[in-house]
C-alpha cells in the first residue's frame, strides 16, 4: 500500500513538472517584418528599422554626401551600445550600410575582410594566379569618412507605468580634417503599463 502511494505521488509530480516545463513551438507562419508589434519592453526590430530609416535619409540629404562630385568612401565603426540591454548593433549598421550603398550616394570600404584580402594578395603574388589577372597591393581606395555612433537609453518608472527612451546618434567624420560633416539623432519613447495580477 505504501509503495503504491509513493508511486502515485511520483507519477503526479512527473506530470506537474512536465506541465511546467518549456513548451515547444510546433506550428509557425511567416510574419510581416515591417509590422510594429510591441511584444515586450525590449529594443526590437521596429525600433531598429525606424532608427535606420532616419539615419539613411539624413546621410543622403547631407550636402557632403548628396552634393559631392563623386560618392564618398566610408568605413563603418561598430555603434557603441550604452544601454543595459544586449543589442545587436552590427545589424543596425548593416541595415544602414546596405541602404546607403543601394542609394548610389556612398561607397564603403570592407573593413571586416581586410585580413582575407591581404591573404588573397599573398596568394596572387605566389605565382599561382596568371599575371594579367593577379591583383597587387597598393590599389585599394582609402576612406574619406568614418561612420560611427552610439545607442543610449533611459528608463523611468512612475507607478504602474514604465517609460523607455532610446536615442541613436550617428556621425560621419572626415578622415582628412577630423570634422563631423554629417550627424543625425533618432529618439524613440515607449510606454508600458504593468500588468495587474489577479487571484
Amino acid at each position: 500500500m505504501r509503495i503504491a502511494m509513493v508511486l502515485t505521488f511520483l507519477a503526479i509530480g512527473t506530470v506537474m513538472i512536465s506541465g511546467c516545463g518549456p513548451k515547444a513551438f510546433t506550428k509557425g507562419e511567416y510574419d510581416d517584418p515591417t509590422r510594429v508589434e510591441l511584444l515586450d519592453d525590449k529594443y526590437n526590430e521596429a525600433d531598429m528599422q525606424q532608427m535606420a530609416d532616419t539615419v539613411i535619409k539624413a546621410m543622403v540629404a547631407c550636402d557632403y554626401v548628396g552634393k559631392a562630385p563623386k560618392p564618398p568612401v566610408v568605413i563603418v565603426e561598430k555603434v557603441l551600445n550604452r544601454t543595459e540591454e544586449h543589442i545587436d548593433t552590427v545589424s543596425l549598421t548593416d541595415k544602414i550600410r546596405t541602404a546607403l550603398i543601394k542609394s548610389g550616394k556612398v561607397r564603403f570600404v570592407n573593413k571586416e575582410e581586410r585580413g582575407t584580402i591581404s591573404d588573397e594578395y599573398d596568394y596572387h603574388a605566389s605565382g599561382a594566379v596568371s599575371g594579367p589577372s593577379a591583383k597587387k597591393k597598393g590599389g585599394q581606395i582609402g576612406a574619406d569618412y568614418i561612420l560611427s555612433g552610439a545607442l543610449a537609453t533611459n528608463v523611468q518608472q512612475v507607478g504602474n507605468d514604465k517609460f523607455i527612451y532610446y536615442k541613436l546618434t550617428m556621425n560621419l567624420t572626415s578622415l582628412e580634417q577630423s570634422t563631423i560633416d554629417c550627424t543625425e539623432e533618432r529618439e524613440i519613447r515607449k510606454k508600458f503599463r504593468k500588468r495587474s495580477v489577479g487571484f
